[in-house]
């Protein structure tokens, strides 16, 4: 899985950009691709998902975009491509807004989404976005942590073992560092 792609955007479609990184261009399809500019270079954060006929990547300019957009698919009856126009035509705090308000006409004006998803999406989330985020972050980094070093051949105890003294607000670049250094002692 992803956390970011950085690159050169080398196309802008209406509904996707390419991103080039090192000699391969990503086809990514994001909320507003009209608000990067072709030859700039960017961190875009990605999602992707994996299906019997398809490997797609969504990408978002924020981690606080990419965290909605990921509480968004969870909900039932709502999938990335109803969820990605909602990110393209309303604020982040509009929507988390009108969530924890219970405001349905908001909710309805996002293209594909009626009044039966609205509900669902209010159900599912009310109450669940402003304190989830930061703790999805963190646990989001640590579950990379573990990954990267178990790719590194470190055993399941000793991970265990150094986790506790890893600074959870570092980026996931600089606890890696962090580990390593900690599993050399």
């Amino acid at each position: 899985m992803y956390s970011y792609i950085k690159g050169i955007v080398k196309e802008i479609d209406a509904t996707y950009i390419v991103v080039e990184n090192h000699g391969i261009g990503y086809l990514i399809y994001t909320a507003n691709p009209y608000s990067f500019h072709e030859e700039e270079e960017v961190q875009i954060y990605i999602y992707q998902q994996i299906r019997e006929d398809e490997n797609t990547l969504y990408g978002f300019k924020t981690r606080e975009e990419k965290e909605l957009f990921l509480q968004l698919i969870q909900v039932k009856g709502l999938g990335c491509k109803m969820a990605l126009p909602m990110l393209a035509t309303g604020s982040i705090d509009g929507i988390k807004d009108a969530i924890d308000r219970e405001n349905v006409l908001y909710l309805k004006k996002f293209p594909k989404i009626g009044d039966k998803v609205a509900r669902q999406i209010i159900l599912d989330l009310k109450g669940k976005l402003a304190s989830s985020t930061q703790s999805s972050q963190e646990v989001d980094h640590f579950e990379e942590l573990i990954e990267v070093l178990k790719g590194l051949g470190y055993k399941q105890p000793d991970i265990k073992r150094i986790l506790p003294q890893i600074d959870r607000t570092l980026e996931l670049e600089e606890q890696i560092k962090e580990a390593l250094r900690l599993m050399l002692k």
